[in-house]
């Protein structure tokens, strides 16, 4: 069986030997020594002035908009993971959607300001396929109405903009560490800010909303233990070649595929390093993108709809913002096998299916 993707896995003595100091000191979770230590190589390999180790990329964005108190509406993208969209709702904000451009996929900056009302307080975008928005036009738009931008950057781990991580920009962005990403710590995820006190804010509500041993505010457990970040400990250091075989294999993939009939998101982004993070193709349509899904499956090979359906048509939102971009290329975007070890032979016989179905 070929999986759309498959986690990387350090040596497993590599491992055990980082947790023994767990048994060691019976530190297991509430901050400890792996979870600092963690916190501060990922500062040193993003560039980044603030970050958190938390449970997941989903309570990362909770928390920053908690953090940030943002009321109202939240203008957002439709085209992402179900998550980007609940953590609005689940914050007690309302999405609203604004469509994509259909070559990059990424949130349709031109079309931000228009959906702006006296509700607004923020722009909650996603870096799609870890490709950077265009973080100048936002942060241009964010300026002239005072909005908040939180970047959704649970892709981007890795990849760079004009120097700069893709994770530096907004003045909140998250990741996820989930098992599924170019970086993993199995479950978990970062959030990361330039401002101090929003930096400790968001440390306060990672934790119960403890300070020291009082209840300073509100908060919720977003903490992560000493074993998910010995695993984020073992994997860090692997991440720039964990990209580079990425690149190799994806550039396979450009060599077989007919894209006489494909399509792919925009790769010429002056100034962008991209991270391999997914391998998407756009196919000519829905209809096509089944058949190619079942063929593909007839040989043990899974891919995903990455990402359907579009948010605005989410099944539990009581309102509907029309997006056709969006919900034209949710139908027919799919992501290929990729991952480290992904077999360059493999990566032959699934462009063959592909193709042949095409």
């Amino acid at each position: 069986m070929i999986n759309v993707t498959k986690s990387f896995l350090p040596p497993i003595e590599e491992y055990q030997a980082k947790i023994k100091g767990i048994w060691e000191s019976a530190w297991l979770t509430n901050n400890g020594p792996m979870v600092r230590e963690l916190e501060e190589e990922l500062k040193t390999y993003l560039g980044v002035k603030n970050l958190l180790y938390v449970t997941n990329g989903t309570i990362a964005l909770q928390i920053a908009i908690k953090a940030l108190n943002l009321k109202g509406e939240i203008i957002t993208t439709p085209f992402s993971y179900c998550a980007t969209t609940t953590s609005i709702l689940w914050e007690n904000v309302k999405p609203v959607f604004v469509d994509i451009e259909a070559d990059t996929y990424n949130i349709d900056a031109n079309l931000i300001e228009q959906a702006i009302t006296d509700k607004t307080s923020a722009i909650l975008a996603t870096h799609v396929y870890g490709r950077p928005c265009d973080v100048e036009k936002i942060e241009k738009i964010a300026q002239k109405y005072k909005l908040k931008v939180i970047y959704d950057g649970a892709h981007c781990f890795g990849a760079t903009y004009h120097g700069q991580s893709v994770l530096a920009f907004g003045d909140v962005a998250t990741c996820s560490f989930h098992a599924t990403k170019v970086f993993h710590t199995v479950e978990g995820g970062c959030v990361i800010c330039k401002d101090d006190d929003l930096a400790k804010t968001l440390s306060h509500y990672r934790s119960f909303g403890h300070k020291n041993d009082d209840y300073f505010m509100m908060g919720i457990n977003a903490k992560n233990s000493e074993f998910h970040a010995a695993m984020g400990l073992c994997n860090l250091p692997r991440v720039n070649e964990i990209i580079r075989q990425r690149k190799v294999i994806s550039e396979k993939y450009d060599a077989l595929l007919d894209w006489s009939k494909l399509k792919q998101p925009k790769q010429d982004i002056a100034g962008f390093v991209y991270n391999y993070a997914y391998y998407p193709v756009m196919l000519p349509s829905e209809e096509k993108l089944l058949e190619v899904t079942e063929a593909l499956k007839k040989e043990d090979i899974v891919p995903r709809r990455y990402f359907y359906p579009s948010l605005n048509q989410l099944p539990y939102l009581d309102f509907y913002n029309p997006c056709p971009v969006s919900e034209k290329m949710s139908a027919a975007a799919l992501s290929l096998p990729l991952y480290y070890d992904l077999d360059l032979k493999d990566v032959e016989r699934i462009a063959r299916v592909v193709n042949a179905t095409l």
